[in-house]
């Protein structure tokens, strides 16, 4: 059984200001109090291909392994290891995400595919992110039933931190504005 989820959410904020936030998302010190769930965050490869102008990086991300706590205690671990991969076109201006966990996937495999594009509706002001997100847990696939809660709990988590993820992200947009226009906050 695989639980899945798909959310959209508008920034009214540009693309550029908005990718932007998307590379401070993890690093700045502040945020660690809301995103207390992401535990360290590496840049692994970052390369500009010459040709497209496209910018490829590959980050190394540990999170408290999500879901309910009895799962932490099945598995022995309390931490999940996971590699996100990004694709930046400033010509095109798509900026795609993809994560999935590289550890406990004999137990769990968790798929994040994220998408920042200029909103169809207003392309220079507003910014379009639209999020996928896959949860399948194994060994349970023969006790279905405990394996759709523990699949749910799972999904229940990843909303909840990408709503924070989202209020980090318009925070550190509004901070970008007010840089622009030379105010501090």
């Amino acid at each position: 059984m695989v639980r899945a989820y798909t959310q959209e959410h508008v920034y009214r904020h540009p693309w550029e200001r908005v990718t932007s936030a998307s590379w401070r998302k993890f690093v700045d010190p502040e945020n660690k109090r809301i995103l207390s769930h992401i535990l360290e965050v590496d840049t692994l490869n970052r390369k500009l291909d010459p040709e497209s102008g496209k910018l490829y990086t590959t980050r190394a991300i540990t999170v408290h392994t999500p879901g309910p706590w009895f799962i932490s205690k099945i598995i022995g671990q309390d931490i999940c290891h996971c590699v996100e991969s990004t694709v930046v076109d400033g010509q095109s201006r798509s900026m795609q995400l993809s994560s999935q966990n590289i550890s406990l996937q004999k137990f769990v495999e968790v798929v994040e595919k994220i998408r920042y594009d200029p909103h169809p509706d207003n392309p220079n002001e507003w910014t379009i992110c639209r999020q996928e997100t896959s949860i399948r847990i194994k060994p349970l696939s023969a006790l279905a039933s405990m394996a759709e809660k523990v699949e749910q709990r799972c999904a229940e988590r990843f909303v909840q931190n990408s709503a924070k993820g989202r209020e980090v992200m318009e925070r550190i947009c509004k901070y970008l504005e007010a840089e622009s226009r030379g105010i501090s906050l």
